[in-house]
């Protein structure tokens, strides 16, 4: 049996597998699928029922659809760089040095704030699902990078979300 300690073992990292794999299509096919499917409700059902919260409900309806947009961008900028580095586009580093700037933290109110049992169920719903893929591709980024975020983040950078969200998107779909 190979003692870690001494070097020998190299430890496989799970995600880095699925990542870098063909069984990357179905996680990036759900996280692009909820970013459409946020888009229509937001733009149709939710505009309508927005319309028909209190004021109070209203104000957390307006603070949580910017919420879930950013955190659907975020998560979509991350897996736009992991496809653009499975598909030979960019390389690891590239999409390493690339990546720091995806912030995978954008939180969202508790289920216990004023006015939060108003909100539709259907919101809701994508709420809880955009958490929980933004949970999971925190995971995996973890796994496979490190505490690349964190060092990037303490250096004392300057962070302008949508500026790196515009180089992000124009490196991922960047040809030549």
């Amino acid at each position: 049996m190979n003692d870690p300690s001494k070097g020998s073992a190299k430890t496989i990292k799970l995600a880095e597998r699925r990542v870098f794999s063909q069984s990357f299509k179905p996680l990036y096919q759900e996280g692009m699928g909820l970013v459409e499917q946020a888009a229509e409700y937001l733009d149709g059902k939710g505009r309508a029922e927005a319309k028909k919260l209190s004021r109070l409900a209203a104000t957390l309806y307006a603070a949580e659809s910017m919420r879930l947009t950013t955190r659907l961008m975020q998560v979509a900028s991350w897996l736009l760089l992991q496809r653009a580095a499975n598909s030979g586009e960019m390389t690891r580093d590239q999409v390493a040095s690339e990546k720091s700037k995806v912030r995978l933290d954008t939180a969202s109110a508790n289920n216990d704030a004023a006015g939060w049992v108003e909100l539709p169920k259907d919101f809701l719903d994508l709420i809880d699902r955009s958490l929980r893929l933004q949970a999971l591709v925190r995971r995996m980024d973890e796994e496979i990078y490190g505490g690349a975020v964190a060092e990037v983040a303490s250096s004392g950078r300057r962070i302008n979300p949508v500026s790196d969200q515009i180089t992000l998107l124009n490196t991922a779909f960047a040809r030549g």
